[in-house]
């Protein structure tokens, strides 16, 4: 059974799916603790599910570093064999990177490496494409940069807003990180190890 640690800043609707498409006996993952940077709202999917949390708050740190170094230790107690990053909004030290990668991977709302970076969603309607998508990746030093695990494309329709096209991105972003973290359980998707930047 792999054991995957999840790290969220927000609303956690990635970690959400993953808590129900776990909570089926036959699927091949369990999520052992769910971490954040700030008092984040997905921790209530997490207590619903009755999976440990724990919160390594960045402000109360005095570098980037030290932050990592406390949330390195919070991982270290839980031993998972797989972390996912379900839109922690923070670039990691490198440290953390380093003691974690291949085994450390993040969602993308757009079909990379098109679009990287926090506004993937906004940067390509302002780019006028006529498809985005989203992407599942290994988490390497650069910005969204790592090999690619899974991805699918996503048309941008007429009158699309940020809201409404980061809206049907989101589903397939979810349905990816599933799909990714079944294979990798299963023995199925090998990772790729990130290269040294």
């Amino acid at each position: 059974m792999l054991r995957v640690a999840v790290l969220i800043s927000g609303t956690g609707s990635n970690l959400r799916a993953l808590l129900e498409a776990a909570a089926d006996p036959g699927f091949p993952a369990r999520v052992v603790v769910v971490g954040a940077d700030r008092q984040a709202d997905g921790f209530a999917h997490a207590e619903a599910f009755g999976i440990p949390t724990f919160l390594v708050p960045f402000r109360e740190f005095e570098t980037r570093e030290e932050w990592g170094r406390e949330l390195q230790a919070q991982l270290e107690v839980w031993s998972p064999d797989l972390v996912v990053l379900s839109g922690l909004m923070r670039l990691l030290p490198a440290s953390v990177v380093d003691a974690w990668a291949p085994h450390l991977i993040n969602t993308h709302p757009a079909y990379l490496p098109e679009f990287p970076g926090a506004h993937g969603v906004r940067d390509a309607l302002a780019a006028g494409v006529a498809e985005t998508g989203a992407s599942v990746i290994v988490v390497d030093n650069g910005v969204d940069s790592g090999p690619i695990l899974a991805q699918q494309r996503v048309p941008v329709l007429p009158g699309d807003t940020e809201h409404t096209l980061h809206e049907r991105i989101k589903p397939v972003e979810r349905r990816l990180l599933i799909e990714v973290v079944r294979a990798i359980a299963a023995g199925d998707l090998a990772l790729p190890a990130p290269e040294p930047h």
